[in-house]
């Protein structure tokens, strides 16, 4: 496809857009008095009609206006429903008053775990806290296991850590945000999923392809987007406690305080440790690294809607260490030394972040916002002789203007973004320090008709010190060609300079030679990568003996036209290059959700991948990629009493395709692995006993039938040769795993 044409017709296409009618609006709380805390997840549809809408975090919402019907429906669990009469498009305040003040008895259906719109044009997965509780979750990285949309994988043999995947691709190809604020990028690639706690999380926003231009222009595959607690509106007291069988024990506790009507703060502190020495396998190598965090969040929220400003602050410190390689390693003896193969893992990382938003109180579709965070990460390591010392300083803002053109069917955003990042970056005496900066401006267009069609056209024009000036199209669009049915077309751009060290701190871990065979360009010597994704998907619900489910489908192609290459097929070596041919990934998902009994819902996935790249030997699939997945998740609820009471049960299959594994073929014989890895199952199960709104005791158990890769360390018995090598992971190192917990709030 012309990319010149791509561009011209993403900016054009919002001007042929038509307008109708829309009844907008916010739904709030009247037992916050003068606050008006605004609603998230109310559902807000047309008596005796298809069309419905849920209520966004601040309580907004906006559906269209369908001339046949005229009783609005407003309802929200712990409320009192409400039904009014609307006979023209208008804008809308209404408030909510909680059904615990009525005599009669309200029996409501909870919103779903898992929430997919039908109406907005992009393919985004709401993961709400309920879902989330449905496993230990002890982290961000762990926060996916019962979510088809995001695979999860191990890094390395040794420090045990989880990476992500979506669409085939890995984190870093991922726009990865906290409250639209990018967070996960440059120094905490490889373990910043594992810095923002379970319990801190409210929800998860996952969007599949292009995301949106006001969010930047490093996303690729996609972007998750992570919305914490609210001191507003979380529990004033919450303490949550974890321990398992391998000695990894974790505390989280949560202090929230309204200290006016319109000023509240939140003191959040979570730590975890592990200090016992697990080998499984017998390979003498830690099968978990030993570990230490603590990590402390300050957080303010202000609101006064009546003159119209929100704002958030939050800073936040951390400390993580952890300590990795053979069972007796001792760092006060061994480090440096061959005595044993170790290594030592610490960062320090300090993070603050300013949100201010207004809206304008006569012209309530009309707004302006302000995102700047700050944030500094030092990370100093060793593996073996080995060095890696990281210093990520970063400052990034983002200014936004909300407003309409004619009607509020025909909406637009704009804005201008600055961002900086220095690195100082030292692999073992070679110094890779470097800055990058950043200036950009995006105009997005937003068309809604959300009885048929709805778009979003975004582009927006960055100028960069290293990746130079370039412009980055979005475009999104929904069809609803029948009832209950959703079809959406993506594309749009991607750009990004890769940090090589940074995300593949694996590499460091074995005897592999560094090569960077490429020296002409501004990044390592390398060229920024740069890539197209195109997307379709069809989301279809449907009622089935009285019970509701939906079926969806979708199918993603990223093009590369450039990537860095990271090449693990010579043993002895990684190499990294600029890509000379083709690369690209495919994706291709269906996705079943249905209640099968009361209660008890289901929901199974099967996924398939052509992920292929051009190496210097040739067009090879991904390694470590398996082609083919399968999920399976049960989950099932006993009724609740009257005092919150009941009883949770969740079953999680994952089961795993071949992979291909990276050439070992000139490895002494003891050292080669098979071509391809064999196919395996991994299983989950947690039960959950809610004694109370106020108490809740869970035990799980992960890994049930016990798969174990027999062999991701390659010459453990050797680990100072030139075979010594922890980076071909394709399958858990640790057997069966128990744990259990307790969740407290007041």
């Amino acid at each position: 496809m012309n990319k010149n044409l791509i561009v011209w017709f993403s900016a054009l296409l919002p001007w042929l857009a038509f307008s109708q009618g829309k009844v907008e609006g916010m739904v709030m709380d009247t037992s916050e008095g003068e606050n008006n805390l605004g609603l998230s997840g109310v559902n807000v549809y047309w008596q005796d009609s298809q069309t419905g809408v849920v209520t966004d975090f601040d309580g907004k919402f906006s559906i269209p206006y369908l001339k046949d019907f005229n009783k609005l429906i407003i309802s929200y669990v712990g409320y009192e429903p409400d039904t009014l009469t609307v006979n023209t498009p208008k804008y809308i305040r209404h408030t909510l008053k909680a059904s615990n003040a009525l005599d009669e008895v309200i029996v409501k259906k909870e919103r779903d775990a898992i929430q997919k719109t039908f109406f907005s044009p992009s393919n985004v997965v709401t993961v709400n806290s309920a879902e989330l509780l449905k496993a230990a979750c002890c982290n961000l990285a762990e926060s996916f296991e019962t979510n088809p949309a995001i695979d999860v994988n191990l890094s390395d043999g040794l420090t045990g850590t989880k990476q992500i995947q979506m669409l085939g691709l890995t984190s870093p190809y991922l726009l990865i945000t906290q409250e639209n604020i990018p967070m996960v990028r440059g120094a905490s690639q490889a373990y910043g999923l594992t810095f923002t706690p379970g319990t801190w999380i409210e929800s998860i926003q996952i969007t599949k392809g292009a995301g949106s231009v006001v969010n930047g222009y490093e996303s690729i595959s996609g972007q998750i987007n992570t919305e914490l607690v609210k001191p507003l509106t979380d529990k004033a007291i919450f303490v949550n406690g974890y321990a398992n069988q391998n000695g990894r024990y974790e505390l989280n506790t949560h202090f929230n305080k309204k200290l006016t009507e319109k000023l509240s703060a939140g003191f959040y502190v979570h730590g975890n440790t592990r200090t016992q020495k697990e080998d499984i396998n017998e390979d003498g190598f830690l099968d978990a690294p030993l570990a230490d965090q603590i990590n402390i969040m300050n957080r303010w929220q202000y609101q006064d809607p009546e003159k119209g400003w929100v704002s958030f602050f939050n800073v936040r410190f951390l400390n993580d260490e952890k300590q990795v390689g053979q069972m007796d390693f001792n760092p006060d003896t061994d480090k440096f030394t061959t005595n044993s193969w170790g290594s030592e893992i610490n960062t320090r990382r300090f993070d603050t972040s300013v949100k201010l938003g207004y809206v304008f109180p006569e012209l309530p579709y009309q707004s302006f916002g302000f995102q700047t965070s700050y944030s500094l990460h030092k990370q100093d390591s060793y593996f073996g002789f080995g060095t890696y010392d990281i210093d990520h300083e970063s400052l990034y803002g983002n200014l936004i203007f909300n407003s309409i053109i004619g009607d509020t069917r025909n909406r637009f955003a704009t804005g201008i973004t600055f961002a900086y990042d220095g690195y100082d970056e030292m692999v073992t005496g070679t110094d890779y320090s470097r800055e990058d900066r950043s200036v950009g401006a995006f105009f997005e267009y937003s068309y809604e008709n959300l009885e048929k069609v709805s778009l979003t056209a975004g582009l927006r024009v960055d100028r960069h010190n290293r990746l130079g000036t370039f412009m980055t199209p979005r475009f999104h669009i929904r069809y609803t060609p029948w009832e209950k049915g959703s079809l959406r077309g993506s594309f749009g751009r991607g750009k990004r300079a890769a940090n090589i060290f940074a995300e593949n701190q694996q590499l460091f871990a074995s005897a592999r030679k560094v090569n960077i065979l490429d020296t002409d360009g501004n990044v390592y010597g390398l060229e920024p990568e740069d890539a197209w994704n195109y997307g379709v998907s069809f989301l279809q619900g449907f009622n089935f003996l009285n019970k509701k489910g939906d079926i969806s489908v979708d199918y993603y192609i990223t093009d590369f036209t450039n990537q860095v290459v990271v090449d693990w097929e010579n043993p002895q070596e990684v190499s990294f290059y600029n890509l000379d041919g083709n690369s690209s990934a495919k994706s291709f998902q269906i996705e079943l959700n249905y209640e099968l009994l009361a209660r008890l819902n289901f929901r199974t996935a099967y996924k398939y991948y052509d992920v292929s790249t051009d190496y210097q030997g040739g067009t090879l699939q991904k390694p470590l990629q398996a082609q083919h997945r399968f999920f399976i998740n049960l989950g099932y609820v006993t009724k609740a009493k009257e005092d919150g009471a009941q009883w949770k049960f969740d079953y999680t299959l994952h089961s795993m395709g071949e992979m291909r594994l990276p050439d070992t073929s000139t490895n002494p014989d003891q050292y080669r692995l098979s071509d391809h890895s064999s196919p395996y199952n991994l299983m989950n199960a947690q039960i959950t006993k809610v004694f109370s709104g106020k108490f809740e005791l869970y035990l799980g158990a992960e890994n049930i039938s016990g798969v174990q890769q027999d062999n991701p360390v390659l010459a453990a018995d050797d680990p100072f040769g030139p075979n010594f090598d922890t980076t071909i992971v394709y399958a858990p190192i640790m057997g069966r795993m128990f744990y259990g917990g307790f969740r407290f709030k007041i």
